[in-house]
């Protein structure tokens, strides 16, 4: 048996001992896996950057940071210049989610290549 299912206790994945519900929980929302993609292509990037490859707000964008900062997802890197310089990359396990992403985008283009085959719009 998994050990998320194990760990499940009554609550079920939402347990705060379920590694998939965990798991869940740091990935979840519109915007933390696009900026972890981002963060993965470009190595390390500043908010800026990220903000015009993903036509994010800025509150979002901050919001967003801070989750994935808060779950030991994304570095975020001070540089004592003028003017101040952040930068943001990923940390180790933040780039651990990345080979599952790249499967995530194979089964995206298997959609695409079914929806264009019969003709049907998304």
């Amino acid at each position: 048996m998994s050990k998320h299912v194990e760990n499940t206790g009554a609550d079920g994945i939402i347990s705060p001992t379920c590694a998939m519900g965990y798991a869940f929980k740091a990935i979840e929302g519109k915007w933390k896996l696009p900026v972890m993609y981002v963060l993965s292509e470009r190595g390390a990037a500043r908010y800026n950057e990220i903000k015009r490859e993903l036509g994010i707000t800025n509150m979002m964008l901050t919001n967003t940071l801070r989750d994935l900062e808060e779950y030991g997802l994304v570095n975020r890197t001070q540089y004592n210049e003028v003017p101040p310089r952040v930068e943001y990359s990923l940390t180790g396990n933040g780039y651990a989610i990345i080979p599952a992403l790249k499967e995530f985008e194979k089964w995206g283009q298997l959609l695409l290549d079914a929806r264009d085959s019969t003709g049907r719009s998304a």
